[in-house]
């Protein structure tokens, strides 16, 4: 099999599954209970999200100039700022953080 043949496989499931949804019936969804899971499940899986891409680095657990960045737009959000705020500083936080050569 080649990559583009994964690729494509890939593709053609991920389709099938998103069509799959749409059979689902309406009804299942419309319990308060359900409402609830599927909001829970979204930040869930957002959160792990950004956990795998600030910590990991391949196999490994990496603490570097991500992880006080992440720690400063945590911060930033609850205190409501402006989501632009965040992510720039943010990146200044990260980048002074390695022109100082604190972590790379």
């Amino acid at each position: 099999m080649t990559m583009w043949t994964a690729v494509l496989a890939a593709s053609l499931a991920c389709l099938a599954l998103k069509a799959l949804g749409y059979a689902i019936p309406a009804r299942w969804f419309g319990s308060a209970r359900a409402e609830r899971s599927i909001d829970l499940l979204t930040v869930a899986l957002l959160a792990a999200l950004v956990a795998v891409q600030t910590l990991g680095a391949g196999p490994q657990i990496v603490a570097d100039a991500r992880v006080p960045a992440i720690f400063v737009a945590a911060g930033l959000l609850t205190l409501r700022a402006p989501f632009l705020v965040v992510v720039v500083a943010a990146a200044v936080v990260a980048a002074a953080l390695r022109a100082l050569g604190w972590a790379t």
